[in-house]
């Protein structure tokens, strides 16, 4: 049986006297927050018991404040991560009690998120969202927010003009980026084809702008295909990227700007060695990190979770605390690049 962690065990973990934490534990006496929070995280990293009770010790006296949040795709990996990250940030948050609540949408039409971030209204105190780009959806948060309730775009940018911020990548920038990078890695002229998930998702299509921009900036020996819209799925992406390699030998790149990479990902493993056609994705998954491993995978461009979530956690309490803006943002964060040799 493993042994059961002590308080020396935390002391030691946070760098700080075991009376210290003591103290916390207690209550005893008053304890930076700095310090309470410093030895909270360290009984939650080494599982000590009480952890719990630390926590709540050290957040007794601060406003409680409900986090809402709607996205999509519940049973992909990377909006899996995109929770455990949003958890642990509301979790840690400083100066508030955070709660969170997260629905997901069932599929990819403005109604359905437009319905779910409705469904928030007096749940939550404020709410983020990775709904499309629709007048059904900018609705939906001119009402919230209207009521009181602030409105975040996250990773797409919708509601432009009408919710309080967007938090993500620089899509325009991550285009140019996996333009760059295929034109780097292939040598010779040739056909390239870009995904996008839908004409609704306005990150994909400046994305897109960005990719093809760069291509004729830097690189216009290349030929850039119509676009081809996967919605999104594994299938559709795998499908039409076999047709793609049947009908242009010379196909030389694929870029997807949105999901569904996984079906590029098995299409190139059926039909073409490792490193034959540059491929770039979004997001670094299971799938995607052994496709960049085996070399079937060029560049993996992602969106650095952890730090989204803290930020947007602060953006957040910011406009419940101080009040809504009357100057919507753009909150930019920096891409993570991973290339074969650095994972």
């Amino acid at each position: 049986m493993a042994q059961r962690m002590t308080i020396s065990d935390v002391a030691r973990e946070a760098g700080v006297s075991t009376a210290t934490v003591d103290r916390v534990l207690n209550g005893r006496e008053k304890v930076r927050e700095s310090t309470a929070r410093q030895v909270f995280e360290a009984a939650h990293r080494i599982g000590y018991h009480a952890a719990g009770l630390i926590g709540q010790r050290i957040k007794t006296d601060l406003p409680l404040m409900r986090f809402g949040f709607v996205m999509h795709k519940e049973k992909q990996a990377f909006y899996k991560n995109f929770a455990a990250e949003m958890e642990r940030a509301v979790r840690t948050a400083p100066n508030v009690r955070g709660e969170l609540i997260i629905e997901y949408s069932a599929s990819q039409a403005p109604g359905d998120f437009a319905d779910l971030m409705r469904g928030l209204k007096g749940r939550v105190d404020v709410m983020g969202a990775t709904a499309v780009t629709h007048h059904i959806v900018t609705e939906a948060v001119q009402e919230l927010q209207e009521d009181g309730i602030p409105c975040f775009a996250l990773l797409n940018d919708f509601a432009q003009g009408v919710r309080q911020n967007y938090i993500g990548m620089n899509n325009l920038k991550v285009g140019r980026i996996a333009a760059s990078m295929i034109a780097t890695a292939v040598h010779r002229p040739g056909k390239i084809a870009v995904f996008v998930g839908g004409y609704r998702w306005h990150g994909h299509e400046l994305r897109e702008t960005g990719f093809r921009s760069y291509f004729r900036e830097y690189a216009p020996q290349f030929t850039i295909l119509d676009t081809l819209v996967n919605l999104e799925t594994r299938q559709l992406t795998y499908e039409a990227t076999l047709d793609l390699l049947a009908r242009h030998p010379d196909l030389r790149g694929i870029y997807c700007a949105g999901g569904g990479m996984e079906g590029a990902i098995a299409a190139l493993r059926e039909v073409r060695q490792p490193g034959d056609v540059a491929l770039v994705v979004n997001e670094l998954t299971p799938e995607t990190r052994a496709a960049l491993q085996d070399r079937y995978i060029t560049l993996v461009i992602s969106t650095p979770l952890s730090v989204l979530c803290r930020d947007i956690v602060t953006l957040m309490s910011n406009a419940v605390l101080n009040g809504m803006s009357e100057v919507v943002g753009q909150h930019f964060l920096q891409p993570e690049l991973y290339l074969t040799e650095s994972i």
